[in-house]
């Protein structure tokens, strides 16, 4: 082979592409979708039974008896599930708000501003309940509220609005802040540049691109006021039945298909509450 021939072999071999290298696909692992399924398996089989066992004829919640409406019709026909109801959509709804309102505020404080003493000591704080058990701030709300009603005479909704708001804060703020720090601020500091008043650049750059976090926290805080039982067991008045506590005292009396009917209500709500939340995370995308 001549040098010439050599050298354009060389050069070929060179500039040759490499193999593409196949992606990495955690479904290739061994043993993925045994686990997987056996996961969503453990996961929905329970649910599953629950709906089921919500269209049973019968009384009893493990022995099948025919297909009927039969529960749903004596809950939605029940006062005081409308009542406890009702009551738990608003203290989910008041909370929830005032909870989104009050970790947006935080959000934007440790994370659109200069770096300060503390602030991590700050974000520590804020987050402090979610590894506080739950039963530990129940009782400390009840110390607290009791010394309240004694002092003051008023035994009214607000102290359930008060508790679900504390513990639904860091609940609204994972994905506020979540949201702000994956944010490109060049549209902020764009607005800054142009003059824009501070208040300005919130309302009209801010917020609308922190509109998909703070939905995400508000969504959050609302399913768990909605389902919370121990903070409000401890928490509430009488006469202040919450879903949640009505289904508990009913579970401790005498339990029929009429709780598994509620539950299907619910599972259901948060089911379109999640898919409203995707599609209008989508539609803004």
């Amino acid at each position: 082979m001549s040098e010439a021939s050599l050298t354009t072999a060389i050069v070929e071999e060179r500039v040759k592409p490499a193999k593409r290298r196949r992606a990495y696909n955690v479904r290739r692992l061994p043993g993925f979708a045994p686990i997987a399924l056996f996961t969503f398996f453990a996961l929905y089989a329970p649910l599953s039974i629950l709906v089921f066992y919500s269209f049973n004829a019968g009384t009893s919640l493990a022995i099948w008896e025919g297909f009927s409406l039969r529960w749903y019709q004596q809950a939605a026909n029940n006062a005081q599930v409308l009542d406890a109801a009702v009551r738990s959509l608003l203290l989910a709804a008041v909370s929830a708000s005032v909870a989104s309102v009050a970790a947006t505020m935080a959000a934007l404080a440790t994370t659109r501003t200069r770096r300060f003493k503390g602030r991590t000591m700050i974000y520590a704080l804020i987050n402090q309940p979610l590894m506080v058990p739950e039963i530990v701030t129940a009782v400390a709300l009840l110390i607290v509220f009791a010394w309240i009603k004694v002092a003051t005479g008023y035994t009214g909704m607000i102290y359930l609005i008060a508790a679900h708001t504390a513990f639904c804060i860091p609940f609204c703020y994972l994905p506020i802040r979540a949201r702000l720090e994956t944010m490109d601020d060049t549209l902020e500091v764009a607005a800054r540049d142009l003059y824009a008043p501070p208040l300005k650049v919130l309302t009209r750059v801010t917020l609308p691109l922190l509109w998909p976090g703070i939905i995400a926290g508000y969504m959050l805080a609302f399913v768990i006021s909605l389902d919370d039982v121990v903070i409000t067991e401890f928490v509430k008045s009488a006469g202040q039945e919450t879903i949640p506590t009505y289904m508990l005292g009913q579970l401790r009396r005498v339990v029929t298909p009429e709780v598994n009917a509620i539950s299907t209500v619910i599972l259901v709500a948060g089911a379109v509450l999640v898919t409203l939340f995707f599609w209008i995370s989508r539609g803004r995308r």
